[in-house]
């Protein structure tokens, strides 16, 4: 019935700085529609990004920053990935660690966001 996910939506403290965070550690693109919820999007991927003071509807029964916890799938080498976090001084709170993703074995490192969201970021072994 179900093929796959096409976008999940965070509830963050302060939108531009969850936006600046996600563009310069992950790339990923801002989009700004008048009268949409901001969007960064990443492949075919998008996570919506609400303010708390300015949700949209309809949406979760009890929106709160920091409740994230999310997986995405890098094609690079873990360890680029980690270099990378470093980097930008993105303190890694874990991994990388094996674990067991949707299509098998993954290696994955965690770290969080301004919000304090969880975000695993993994690659298929």
């Amino acid at each position: 019935m179900i093929s796959h996910i096409d976008h999940l939506v965070l509830t963050v403290a302060s939108l531009d700085e969850t936006c600046s965070f996600y563009e310069r550690v992950l790339h990923f693109k801002r989009e700004d529609l008048p009268g949409k919820p901001t969007a960064l999007s990443f492949g075919s991927c998008k996570i919506n990004v609400h303010q708390i003071d300015h949700t949209f509807e309809p949406k979760a029964s009890t929106p709160t920053p920091g409740a994230g916890d999310y997986c995405l799938i890098t094609t690079e080498p873990l360890e680029t990935i980690v270099a990378h976090l470093q980097s930008k001084y993105v303190p890694i709170e874990e991994g990388p660690v094996k674990r067991q993703g949707a299509q098998g074995e993954m290696m994955s490192v965690y770290f969080r966001d301004p919000d304090k969201n969880l975000v695993e970021v993994s690659k298929y072994c």
